[in-house]
């Protein structure tokens, strides 16, 4: 345990510093989601960890006034509370922030997943930062960092070694359907599911999208490029 008295006691110096260190480090967690335009950037991460400390902080002074000060009226009235649980109610309620930033694409991808999860962790920190546990919050810092920065290039790496894909096509007429299918199954793919539904771009179009198992040699740009290049076409993605 790091030997800060100080700043662990409820004084000016350090409910700053706590409310400072939830801001800077909300903020910094939500630059990488402002970066990649995503529904809740850096304000609302830096918002959400200051909430969190303080939601935390004001748990702790309720503590410590109940028990000193208030504690005459509060034997009279002979209530009992945990103040502990402000904190439960700030988990709670970031799930209502998290439930907006998740939304399914028209190509039946799901995001906003690794933006929720974030704000969530972000509104932990500020738990941490403000009951004090300053050990915690370096730990968590770093780790959610790695997690944000480094760990999608080594997820990126595995998908590309991947036998198994997911490949969205947008097609402009249902009779480019049986090509498609047919230059898979050329190309040595096992296909193991197929869904197909009408684009919402209208005018005919038809979307779909194909679960395969790629042959040991065959690279997934390389699929994606053959599959791009047949006619009626219109786009070809990884999902």
């Amino acid at each position: 345990m790091l030997d800060l008295p100080v700043l662990r006691e409820l004084n000016l110096l350090s409910l700053t510093l706590r409310i400072l260190l939830a801001a800077v480090i909300g903020g910094f967690l939500g630059l990488d989601r402002e970066r990649k335009g995503r529904a809740a950037g850096f304000r609302t991460y830096m918002l959400v960890s200051m909430g969190a400390a303080i939601t935390m902080i004001l748990s702790q002074y309720l503590d410590l006034m109940l028990s000193t000060a208030w504690s005459d009226a509060f034997e009279t009235v002979g209530r009992r509370t945990d103040v502990v649980r402000l904190g439960a109610r700030v988990i709670s309620g970031i799930g209502f922030l998290g439930t907006g930033t998740i939304l399914i694409t028209s190509r039946n991808e799901i995001q906003g997943v690794t933006t929720a999860s974030c704000l969530w962790a972000s509104a932990c920190m500020g738990l941490a930062i403000g009951a004090g546990f300053y050990e915690c919050v370096i730990a968590g810092f770093l780790l959610i960092v790695f997690s944000i920065r480094f760990l999608p290039r080594l997820e990126r790496w595995v998908l590309a070694k991947s036998r198994n894909m997911n490949i969205f096509v947008e097609m402009d007429s249902v009779v480019h359907l049986g090509a498609v299918i047919n230059r898979m199954k050329a190309g040595g793919l096992v296909l193991y599911d197929v869904e197909i539904e009408k684009s919402r771009a209208g005018g005919g179009r038809l979307s779909g999208t194909f679960t395969v198992r790629l042959d040991q040699r065959q690279q997934h740009a390389e699929l994606l490029a053959k599959l791009s290049s047949l006619e009626g076409v219109l786009a070809v993605e990884e999902v």
